[in-house]
């Protein structure tokens, strides 16, 4: 624990995969996005694996196929995504590896299955990356999809498995540090821009007004209820971390007595000619309570500052939407004051 925690954060930098950014085809995206939408009427989490290969420092994600929404008890997981990547590569399609996507509400997608998700994943193939996709944000015009990679810093602290306060702090481990986004890029053919815009004309205008939608209360509500819920959560954290120390301080104030009394009794023994009584005998009392993980409460830290920087983001894109709309309302009304 020692040697490993006394790595610097340079050299812990310098293990960590390069990827500059993740280039996503269109056609993975649709999927991924159809899929979430479907699972997400049924209030259900949407997973599923990406495809892909690595080209220099950019990771390609070429295709996904979602995870079995309910598997038997006679289905094997590992089996069911080898046999999907077995017949993807029999019609020619990448069938390498390269990550997972999830489906998330509001932002709220920071959790502990998530993060141990992610750390077998990159553990096990080391360009992996884990994105996640916003259905309610995306419905309301923004496209929500980030891809993201554990830091060199919280891979070290799973590989040592000790959450207590002394090992975070040697690793420098926070919840500002747990994850590093890495920049989608979505590409398509050209083929494909042609056969979009021309969909794009044959779209009905009342199909096409959502990228325009300024009904964006909704969504900052349940943003602002979401962490509302995480801070509660964390007091309850802060609350059991401060009895801790409280009982800590306890313990140690009756143990100082308890040596105080046995070194008068020895004092008084000493005088009398008896032989003196151990100490260890007082300690064996006052045994170390256990330290209280603080993962949880790191993992809740960093959900509330998502919501805190989703809810900046999505504010300045409303804000210019309705400077958008309401610079066109103002040309419309200067060309009905025209004379005709």
């Amino acid at each position: 624990m020692a040697n490993r925690g006394g790595k610097n954060r340079k050299e812990l930098e310098e293990n960590d995969n390069t990827i500059t950014h993740v280039q996503c085809d269109g056609l993975a995206v649709m999927k991924m996005v159809k899929h979430c939408h479907e699972e997400s009427s049924n209030m259900d989490l949407a997973q599923g694996a990406l495809l892909g290969l690595v080209v220099d420092k950019r990771l390609e994600i070429t295709n996904c196929f979602p995870f079995p929404k309910s598997p038997d008890e006679n289905m094997d997981e590992e089996e069911y995504q080898l046999t999907m990547m077995r017949r993807l590569r029999r019609v020619n399609v990448d069938h390498f590896h390269v990550g997972w996507y999830q489906s998330a509400d509001v932002g709220n997608f920071l959790s502990l299955p998530l993060l141990e998700s992610q750390f077998h994943y990159q553990t096990s193939i080391e360009e992996s990356v884990v994105v996640i996709y916003d259905t309610q944000k995306s419905a309301r015009g923004f496209l929500a999809l980030k891809a993201y990679r554990l830091t060199p810093q919280a891979i070290a602290m799973y590989k040592d498995g000790d959450f207590t306060p002394e090992a975070l702090r040697t690793l420098k481990v926070g919840y500002e540090n747990l994850f590093v986004e890495i920049p989608v890029v979505i590409k398509n053919s050209p083929l494909t821009n042609i056969m979009m815009s021309e969909l794009s004309e044959m779209m009905p205008s009342s199909e096409g007004n959502n990228f325009l939608d300024l009904g964006t209360a909704s969504v900052l509500e349940n943003n602002l209820r979401c962490m509302i819920d995480r801070v509660d959560e964390l007091y309850q954290e802060s609350m059991k971390f401060n009895k801790y120390q409280q009982t800590v301080a306890k313990q140690e104030t009756e143990k100082h007595r308890a040596l105080a009394k046995l070194a008068q009794e020895n004092a008084a023994r000493i005088a009398k000619g008896e032989p003196q009584l151990p100490e260890e005998d007082v300690l064996k009392q006052f045994r170390p309570l256990p330290v209280p993980y603080r993962l949880n409460s790191m993992i809740v830290s960093g959900q509330i500052n998502t919501y805190a920087k989703h809810m900046s983001q999505f504010a300045s894109q409303s804000l210019a939407k309705l400077y958008l709309t309401q610079g066109l309302q103002n040309a419309k009304e200067n060309v009905k004051d025209q004379p005709k």
